[in-house]
């Protein structure tokens, strides 16, 4: 049984970014929150999506073939991961 992802995100490019906290709003005069990761670039390939290895986001390509499926019923693959090999 596959767990859904926290958190997905629709995207009109295949290379995107991820550092885990930049829509995560500071406080007072927006200073950017102090969490987060690393900030990597991200490819999505022919399956349509692409998860961080680090905050497990989901970036899912808008017209592609994983959008308007279920998100659980995907597995988990992050860039250079083979989903067929689990």
């Amino acid at each position: 049984m596959n767990t859904a992802p926290p958190e997905v995100i629709t995207v009109t490019t295949r290379r995107v970014s991820c550092d885990g906290a930049s829509d995560i709003r500071g406080g007072d005069n927006y200073r950017p929150a102090a969490l987060g990761h690393p900030r990597i670039y991200l490819e999505i390939d022919e399956h349509g999506y692409v998860d961080c290895g680090y905050c497990d986001r989901r970036f899912v390509l808008k017209g592609g073939p994983a959008e308007g499926i279920d998100q659980s019923e995907l597995p988990d693959i992050s860039e250079g991961a083979d989903p067929g090999h689990r």
